[in-house]
């Protein structure tokens, strides 16, 4: 399919409608907005600071809702002082989504809109990210998912139409090694490093993880950083503020493109092709069954940990342990559009 039918697709779930937008002013959730500007009835974008956020998220995700002359509305808290979230266990990402879309939507109905979408994409279903069960329990819908649109296709749109939006919206938690408990004094050194980084490189998007008083850095260009003069400076710097150790990541964040589909061989079936996916993430058989059913009939087996579903002649079955895999399709491509209509029925477990 063609973004620009994804992108109708899309509109298609925000026109006509009092719209709030779980908006950080990323690629995203600006693409979103773009969006939403043309097809909704009213547009609010809700800005959620949880006061652990890189130093210009505010001002940038500000200024990004400015440019696309949307109303936004600001709400602040201070996770630092929850004491589930600052465990840093698997379930942060369901806890952060969790108080931020039930806060958002608390004051998006409060002012009169009862449609509330976020920015989340197909992609992001392919990975490990526990918060997306929020979006299902409270109705928070995802338009981009449910189109079919790619991050890459996101990114690519945005560039053509030079639309402006922030690189740095994740928030600084994310850098510290799960189940290292979650301090101001880490959040504060890793803020300090990314800043210095972005200073030194010019970069718009640096990260700082945090792995048990390690440094790892991560850029999206390597070159400004090979320099001796400018490492020992780094590493001069980060070691003042208690970091042991630093490292460099060489695999930079510019990383190559996920397949949503790979081609394995029917070694029993000569003549039929299969291609397969593995989730990162366990499925919840009974719940993703209820899901397949918009798609058409759906053989499942909770006890057996399997879902079939035959639409328009393919096959796709899913299993409890995350695997997909795709039958009786033409080709990659084939296989490629099943997937997308698939992944965002699926229910995951925590």
């Amino acid at each position: 399919m063609e973004l620009s039918q994804k992108i109708e697709k899309a509109k298609e779930y925000m026109k006509g409608k009092n719209l709030a937008i779980a908006f950080s002013g990323g690629a995203d959730s600006t693409f979103i907005a773009f969006l939403a500007k043309k097809v909704a009835n009213n547009t609010l974008a809700i800005i959620f600071n949880n006061g652990l956020m890189p130093s210009k998220f505010l001002d940038d995700a500000q200024k990004v809702a400015k440019n696309l002359e949307i109303e936004y509305e600001i709400i602040n808290d201070d996770f630092i002082k929850n004491e589930k979230f600052i465990e840093n266990d698997s379930k942060r990402c369901f806890i952060c989504k969790n108080i931020m879309y039930s806060k958002i939507k608390k004051l998006a109905n409060e002012k009169g809109y009862e449609t509330i979408v976020d920015g989340t994409n197909i992609n992001d279903l392919l990975e490990d990210r526990p918060g997306i069960m929020v979006n299902y329990e409270k109705n928070i819908l995802s338009p981009l998912a449910n189109a079919g649109i790619e991050k890459e296709e996101v990114l690519e749109f945005l560039s053509e139409k030079n639309i402006n939006y922030s690189k740095m919206t994740t928030c600084l938690a994310t850098r510290i090694n799960r189940k290292e408990k979650i301090t101001l004094k880490k959040i504060n050194r890793i803020n300090y490093a990314e800043n210095l980084l972005k200073n030194l490189t010019k970069l718009e998007t640096v990260r700082v993880r945090d792995f048990s008083n390690t440094a790892q850095i991560e850029v999206e260009d390597l070159a400004p950083l090979l320099n001796k003069n400018t490492l020992q400076l780094i590493e001069s710097e980060l070691k003042a503020v208690n970091f042991k150790k630093i490292t460099l990541a060489i695999d930079t964040l510019a990383k190559a493109k996920k397949e949503i589909v790979v081609y394995k061989p029917c070694k029993d079936e000569a003549n039929k092709i299969m291609f397969e996916n593995e989730l990162p993430y366990e499925i919840d058989i009974n719940k993703t069954c209820i899901e397949l059913e918009k798609l058409g009939p759906v053989k499942c087996s909770d006890e057996m940990g399997v879902a079939m579903v035959d639409i328009s002649g393919r096959n796709v079955t899913l299993f409890k342990n995350g695997k997909i895999v795709a039958r009786k399709v033409q080709d990659k491509e084939d296989a490629q559009s099943i997937l997308l209509e698939v992944l965002p029925l699926i229910r995951r477990t925590l």
